[in-house]
């Protein structure tokens, strides 16, 4: 992001606090990049050789970038299934690829303040008064983040 700390909508920061509800993994059909190293790792976490969670778990989009598989209603594979009308939770949470670990500060997200109340509507974590303020650097480091996937 280009913009001065003076010129965004949330130069006061946002409020955030992941719920672990599920509801950003959910839904829209959608990529979740992943690179070798995280591929690793949640094969790790999972306890699964790699060759296999690779197999199963994540496929080749274009130019070699890969993507984390979805279930036919949306889902990452990685979400367990969730009980009655409540989503699931996420298998790796804690080591989650960086695409998933800076919801919800994506640019998509960050455009407008409208925006980011449209991803408040159905992600409990945005505004939520126990969650943390990040700053406007904070956010934008997890933004910028995403430009390297």
């Amino acid at each position: 992001m280009d913009e001065t700390k003076e010129e965004v909508w949330y130069k006061e920061g946002l409020r955030f606090g992941c719920r672990q509800c599920g509801s950003c993994c959910t839904g829209e059909e959608g990529y979740v990049w992943v690179t070798e190293e995280e591929i690793t790792k949640l094969a790790q976490t999972m306890k699964v050789p790699r060759a296999y969670f690779e197999a199963t778990m994540v496929y080749m989009v274009k130019d070699g970038k890969k993507s984390l598989r979805e279930r036919p209603n949306g889902d990452c594979v990685l979400l367990t299934p969730g009980k009655g009308t409540g989503k699931g939770t996420c298998m790796v949470y804690a080591d989650r690829p960086v695409q998933c670990r800076t919801w919800p500060f994506w640019p998509q997200n960050l455009d407008s303040e409208h925006s980011w109340k449209e991803t408040a509507k159905f992600c409990r974590g945005c505004n939520n008064r126990q969650g943390r303020l990040y700053t406007v650097e904070e956010i934008e480091e997890q933004a910028g983040q995403l430009f390297g996937l």
